[in-house]
């Protein structure tokens, strides 16, 4: 696994156990979080926390205090969901419930596919296989994105991993 930052380490140990709590559906990390959890050399700047519908809206109203009211995603053309961003020790929190892309085609869901857990200091912390990280940020299309499919798709390719 590649180097957890401390702001990034805080944010985990605060939100997994409340989100492993409060989620009645499955849920994980996705984006730049989840492919450093899996052994990319990423930078993080904020947490992607992919959910349902109704979880995404019961933690609106778990975490009401720490929601940032004013907060617009970009790409709305080619993102929606029901979407909020929460200010957490460490790093920004952004809960996207019931995620959809498109992708020119109409909007489809975006599926985690096959889960993994990522162990941090006792935290199980559930994130898309790598390959299925690699499908989720290619199908994003953004150069941010592809980047970092191709860091992971390298991770992939190494016949050894070695973990810190």
């Amino acid at each position: 696994m590649s180097h957890v930052t401390p702001a990034l380490y805080a944010t985990l140990a605060e939100i997994v156990p409340e989100l492993h709590v409060h989620c009645l559906e499955p849920w994980c990390l996705i984006g730049s979080a989840a492919a450093l959890l899996a052994g990319a050399d990423v930078t993080v700047a904020d947490v992607d926390v992919l959910t349902s519908h109704d979880d995404a809206e019961r933690l609106m109203t778990v975490w009401s205090e720490r929601r940032e009211p004013l907060h617009e995603p970009a790409g709305a053309e080619r993102f929606r969901s029901h979407f909020a961003r929460f200010r957490f020790p460490g790093l920004p929190v952004e809960v996207m419930g019931g995620l959809e892309l498109n992708q020119g085609d109409g909007w489809m869901p975006v599926r985690a596919g096959r889960l993994t857990l990522a162990g941090l200091n006792g935290l199980a912390v559930p994130m898309p296989s790598v390959d299925d990280q690699i499908r989720i940020l290619e199908s994003f299309g953004r150069e941010k994105d592809v980047q970092r499919a191709t860091l992971l798709r390298r991770l992939a390719a190494s016949p050894l991993r070695i973990v810190e």
